[in-house]
């Protein structure tokens, strides 16, 4: 059978097309969840890799962070949670349900690493804080609208 006839069917008046599920507005804010998630792995990443290569860029003490570890500690979990990001944003972009459930997780374990991270750098980490949530709300109400092939 062809493609165009997989999509009609007939009826007493004649040919129809299949509906299609009409995307709306919110895709693009789903979608923006997928670049947001691509893009916070970037920097989670980049954020691990000083925290691994170059300790001393942080401007406070290991003991002024709210969890007790050292900066080695922070660069692999930071490195993790990015890259994790980075590949679940791309699934995301793709419309694949594990992507909208791992991409929450990654979302709500990134605004967390950050918290602890607050003392090091309160304004970025804020800023990775409130992206997150969009990107919680934007996956968790608005996901099933990007489909997946």
């Amino acid at each position: 059978m062809s493609d165009t006839q997989e999509k009609r069917g007939y009826t007493a008046d004649g040919p129809y097309e299949t509906p299609t599920r009409a995307r709306s507005g919110w895709t693009g804010f789903v979608v923006f969840g997928g670049i947001m998630l691509v893009m916070l792995g970037s920097f989670q990443a980049i954020e691990g890799f000083v925290a691994l290569f170059k300790e001393d860029q942080y401007l406070v003490t290991r003991n002024g962070l709210t969890l007790t570890m050292d900066y080695t500690s922070w660069g692999w979990t930071h490195l993790f949670l990015g890259l994790a990001a980075i590949a679940i944003g791309i699934g995301v972009l793709l419309g694949q349900m594990w992507a909208r459930v791992l991409g929450i997780v990654v979302a709500v374990l990134s605004a967390l690493a950050n918290i602890a991270f607050l003392p090091a750098y309160p304004i970025w980490c804020v800023i990775v804080i409130a992206t997150d949530i969009l990107v919680i709300y934007a996956l968790a109400v608005h996901g099933d609208e990007v489909q997946g092939p």
